[in-house]
């Protein structure tokens, strides 16, 4: 598969955090949350979110933890909520893929603010919780993300690939995520409850597609 002529990239987070990231005004993270405890369900496994802030450093923004990023997946259905859908033994949170929200945002539009804002940012080909990944700072480059792994369905031969990550320097802005896909109907409204009366709404659809 070639590179996508408009990259989207998602970032998965339980229901129940809705509210306390539309409050902070996006999504900070794990190095910031711990300066701030926030409301609501931790989905992630906790001895990764370790090594990711005390171990694992970009080559590309040197110096910079992987855990001092907010990280996204460039495809929806990503191996982390399959593990979450088969309720995973490596996870402490049980509860399924049903309450499970993703923010989907346009790689290309988080860069160019970054880039004004100063924001560091990267790409990693394989999975930024992994002891060996390779990273890039440069959008030229991303045609070396193997898109035929991130986009597979079965993915079982080729894991590593699809978990290619877009690592964005301690906290991402509401006002990037253009749509919310959630599991169900009964899910739908808990978003749109906690979308703010005035301000940025990002859409909100129903998309069992981008569910397992």
């Amino acid at each position: 598969m070639a590179l996508p002529a408009q990259p989207k990239i998602y970032h998965i987070c339980h229901v129940d955090r809705l509210a306390s990231i539309v409050a902070s005004g996006g999504l900070l993270s794990d190095a910031a949350l711990l300066q701030q405890a926030m409301p609501g369900t931790v989905i992630g496994m906790n001895h990764i979110k370790q090594r990711r802030l005390k171990e694992l450093t970009l080559t590309s923004q040197p110096g910079l933890h992987v855990g001092e990023c907010v990280p996204f997946y460039f495809c929806s259905r990503s191996v982390m909520l399959y593990l979450i859908y088969r309720q995973s033994q490596e996870l402490t949170y049980r509860g399924g893929q049903g309450q499970i929200v993703h923010l989907e945002a346009d790689l290309s539009a988080t860069v160019a603010w970054a880039n004004a804002q100063g924001r560091r940012w990267a790409f990693t080909l394989s999975n930024a919780g992994a002891r060996y990944f390779e990273d890039r700072a440069d959008l030229s480059r991303l045609g070396e993300v193997d898109w035929d792994s991130v986009q597979a369905r079965q993915w079982q031969q080729c894991k590593d690939g699809k978990q290619a990550e877009f690592l964005l320097e301690n906290s991402f802005p509401w006002h990037l995520v253009e749509r919310i896909g959630v599991h169900s109907r009964l899910v739908y409204p808990q978003v749109t409850n906690v979308l703010p009366a005035q301000g940025h709404r990002p859409a909100v659809e129903v998309l069992p597609d981008w569910y397992y």
